[in-house]
């Protein structure tokens, strides 16, 4: 397997996550610009006018740290997203922001939820568990690099720790991404077995090239075959007598 085809660069996988945020920042800008407060507009659990905030609520923010502390994590997962899991990435991206807004919607407290973090931790969830789960590589040091960088953010789905924050919706993220780690399928990264020693039959001990080695590793010459002696060949010649009777003969004896 060649990784071009699964982990290819292309402008979406900058492009996607720049118009995201562009389009948060600027509903962020407008409320503030115009004094418009569209924490309404948020997801209200239980409520049927609530239910708007489940497409809503990913893009409106409280103040300018709450967007600020948003930002950077959303670019940077969505980017890792769209790079490492192309096939897949709109889809974990649009039904994460209406699975995870639906949980929250069910579980959140009688309250209005905003901001991007629910679909944070669907990113944080997924990439961490799909990476664990397809056993490659490339993808696990993914996961490990998620777990150094946020693994810190367990701790922000457990409502003893912050009162002011949606536990809900953290906790409706991480639920989300890993139901989706284990929906979505990923292409096969078995690496394609180009030669003879790749293959899981192979047997060194029958190799030509790995018998030039012993046990130990060092390179060794191997005996020349021994050179049969070449048969004897015995000649038979055959005769064979005809006889002839001569006419000549045969008049003078009349």
């Amino acid at each position: 397997m060649n990784d071009y085809h699964h982990f290819k660069f292309s402008p979406s996988v900058w492009l996607v996550p720049s118009l995201l945020l562009g389009f948060i920042w600027v509903v962020f800008l407008f409320e503030n610009m115009t004094n418009i407060d569209l924490t309404t507009h948020g997801i209200l659990p239980r409520n049927f006018s609530g239910l708007q905030g489940v497409i809503f609520s990913p893009f409106l923010h409280g103040d300018l740290n709450h967007i600020a502390n948003n930002t950077i994590p959303l670019f940077v997962l969505t980017t890792a997203l769209i790079y490492f899991y192309r096939s897949i990435s709109l889809k974990v991206l649009f039904y994460g922001v209406l699975l995870s807004g639906m949980i929250t919607w069910v579980i959140g407290r009688n309250s209005f939820h905003i901001g991007a973090s629910s679909l944070i931790y669907v990113l944080v969830s997924f990439i961490f568990f799909k990476g664990l789960m397809s056993q490659y590589f490339r993808l696990m040091a993914l996961s490990l690099a998620v777990v150094m960088f946020y693994g810190g953010m367990i701790w922000y789905v457990f409502p003893q720790i912050d009162h002011k924050i949606s536990w809900e919706g953290h906790l409706a993220g991480l639920i989300t991404g890993f139901l989706f780690a284990k929906w979505f399928k990923t292409p096969d990264y078995n690496k394609t077995i180009q030669y003879e020693w790749e293959k899981p039959d192979f047997n060194p001990e029958e190799d030509s090239f790995m018998k030039h080695f012993d046990e130990n590793g060092n390179f060794v010459n191997t005996p020349k075959p021994e050179e049969e002696a070449p048969e004897e060949r015995t000649s038979f010649l055959n005769y064979f007598y005809t006889y002839k009777e001569d006419k000549e003969d045969n008049k003078s004896a009349e």
